[in-house]
């Protein structure tokens, strides 16, 4: 498929939407939840958009820190998750034959996921099921994401059978939280704790059993899209790197030299690297800008004063200026015609 073997990738905005709304369910505001993330409110309502890794980790930061007395809180935000939550990936899982090349499918296209674990399929005669390897996320988030993932699996398991699957187990590898039994509560399933691995087990006969939906035909065409998702979704090299640090904490005001600096290069470097992959600094930043002000002008009631601070722009007229080389009129046509 032509992925970089190191190539990071966006998620889609809906995973965070999810979030923000689970969130409000216990009193958390918005601006709480995207608090330092560069996520605007506006990019919620917008099907299309993506965000960086560290723009949702940061959400989840957020989360954790608001809600430090929800138990398993990583566990019950995963059921919250649903096939559609996932587009066009959560439809080819359900057009899938059965729940064992469903889950083939779900781990070749793992990126257009809300997965932070590493997934892998085991089997033996009688049990079948998935393992979730969590070593690779950064220790404050582990349990957190260890759980989410675990409970989202579950979620699409049952949705795709149509309620028509028994969970043999949840192992975990760790000590038993102390919220253990809200986990219980939550899936109607008692988890194992001190286990060699994380992992749901299923039956085997279970994984075989037939989908509702499944169609052949239909299963190749989202194949071809889930393809060109991936694609699509891929941060490689220098300039996806760049891109996740304007988005970021470090914001489109950020200095040429700031942004060097945090990826640790000589400026002089970074311009050499960006023009080698037929790009620069000042089209990222611009292009960013452009499709920002765009979705504000569109979604919010945002005034043209501080879309400009929020763009990282000087002075509003700096703003109006740019905007006009982009769309052709200015800020307020704009705003007229995409209301219409």
């Amino acid at each position: 498929m032509g992925i970089a073997k190191h190539a990071s990738f966006q998620h889609p905005v809906a995973i965070s939407q999810v979030m923000v709304n689970f969130a409000a369910r216990y009193g958390v505001d918005v601006q709480t939840c995207l608090l330092g993330t560069g996520i605007l409110e506006a990019q919620l309502r917008d099907a299309d958009a993506l965000i960086a890794r560290e723009q949702e980790m940061r959400l989840i930061e957020n989360l954790m820190l608001a809600l430090p007395d929800v138990p398993a809180l990583g566990f019950e935000l995963g059921l919250r998750y649903n096939v559609a939550t996932f587009g066009i990936w959560g439809f080819a899982l359900r057009t899938s034959r059965n729940l064992r090349e469903a889950i083939q499918y779900a781990l070749r296209y793992l990126p257009l996921s809300t997965a932070y674990c590493r997934l892998a399929i085991f089997c033996d005669q009688h049990e079948y099921g998935t393992s979730l390897d969590a070593s690779a996320i950064p220790h404050h988030l582990r349990q957190f994401l260890l759980e989410r993932d675990m409970a989202t699996s579950i979620r699409l398991f049952d949705e795709l059978a149509l309620s028509g699957l028994h969970v043999l187990r949840l192992e975990f590898q760790g000590k038993p939280p102390a919220h253990a039994d809200r986990i219980e509560a939550l899936s109607g399933i008692a988890p194992h704790y001190e286990c060699s691995r994380n992992a749901i087990v299923l039956r085997r006969q279970d994984a075989e059993l037939p989908l509702p939906m499944y169609d052949v035909h239909l299963v190749r065409l989202l194949e071809e899209q889930c393809r060109a998702q991936l694609e699509r979704r891929q941060v490689g090299g220098i300039t996806g790197q760049v891109r996740q640090l304007l988005l970021g904490a470090t914001g489109l005001a950020a200095p040429f030299e700031e942004v060097a600096s945090q990826l640790a290069m000589a400026p002089r470097s970074l311009h050499r690297r960006l023009t080698e992959e037929g790009t620069s600094f000042r089209n990222l930043v611009d292009a960013e800008r452009k499709q920002l002000a765009g979705q504000l002008l569109e979604n919010t009631e945002m005034k043209q004063e501080e879309m400009a601070f929020q763009l990282g722009y000087g002075d509003p007229t700096a703003f109006a200026r740019a905007f006009r080389r982009w769309f052709g009129q200015s800020p307020s046509e704009y705003r007229k015609v995409s209301r219409r």
